[in-house]
């Protein structure tokens, strides 16, 4: 039998395990003195750069929707302390530096959490969508992608109403998880996000207009069947354009996906035998 991990004995060492990366996060930042963002307005900047919405109550699976209508009190709690942002040239936003701990004292419940490649449930759970939201606009500006942890390449739930590409989410966990975007621009961008009891609503906004649009698409999309094992494959693409002209500048690929399939593929999925 392989020989367990510290983390892995019991919870109370998971626990101590998961403190000492908390504080290894927190000497990292005060080592490397980091300019966070910090200041807010309600004044909108005049640019919108992109904007986006994205339900907040989706059937996930058989998970148990009691924990979307919690995700839906948490999502609410944690835009009120990144709504108005502003990220000024060489500054830094991170999500946890924005929302610190999520705990019942503050109002936070049981919501939905991907732990060890499964669902499970966590005091703050959903936070995902929220650093997904705005992951998805900054992708459509010119802001530096400085911390980004994907799902450890496992398609978790069918699709269902997907708008966005298989691969563009984000995983965090406080705080060593972390989503963080710098801005190496000459430009000030600000967020500004909010929930409507449907929807969890964002908007990326800048001083001025930037030189470039994007566009963020999907290529080469399949599922295979490796062994025993079903995967969902495909690439995505980011398209600068310019403008002006509105001609493709670059295409980059930024995410090549070879995803676990973790549920029962629907009968009219065409499967790849390899």
């Amino acid at each position: 039998m392989p020989r367990k991990l510290f983390c892995e004995i019991s919870p109370f060492t998971y626990r101590l395990s998961m403190e000492k990366e908390i504080l290894k996060r927190h000497l990292k930042d005060f080592i490397h003195k980091i300019r966070f963002a910090r200041e807010r307005t309600t004044d909108n900047l005049p640019v919108v750069i992109y904007r986006h919405n994205s339900l907040i109550r989706r059937r996930l699976g058989n998970v148990n929707m009691q924990l979307q209508e919690n995700k839906a009190t948490n999502l609410a709690l944690a835009v009120k302390n990144i709504d108005g942002l502003l990220i000024r040239p060489g500054e830094t936003f991170s999500v946890w530096k924005q929302i610190g701990r999520t705990t019942e004292r503050k109002g936070y419940k049981e919501g939905l959490v991907i732990a060890k490649g499964a669902p499970g449930q966590g005091i703050g759970g959903g936070l995902c969508q929220l650093s997904n939201l705005i992951h998805w606009m900054v992708l459509h500006s010119d802001l530096t992608i400085a911390e980004h942890h994907h799902h450890d390449a496992l398609d978790l739930f069918p699709d269902y109403g997907r708008q966005i590409p298989f691969g563009t989410g984000t995983s965090i966990s406080y705080n060593y998880i972390d989503y963080r975007v710098r801005n190496d621009t000459s430009n000030t961008y600000q967020l500004r996000l909010w929930v409507d009891g449907e929807y969890l609503r964002g908007e990326l906004r800048a001083v001025d207009s930037q030189p470039h649009t994007f566009h963020i698409h999907a290529e080469n999309e399949y599922f295979s069947r490796e062994g025993d094992v079903i995967y969902r494959n495909g690439q995505v693409f980011r398209d600068t354009i310019d403008a002006t002209t509105g001609n493709v500048i670059e295409s980059q690929l930024i995410r090549t996906n070879h995803a676990r399939v973790m549920y029962e593929c629907p009968p009219n999925i065409k499967i790849r035998e390899n």
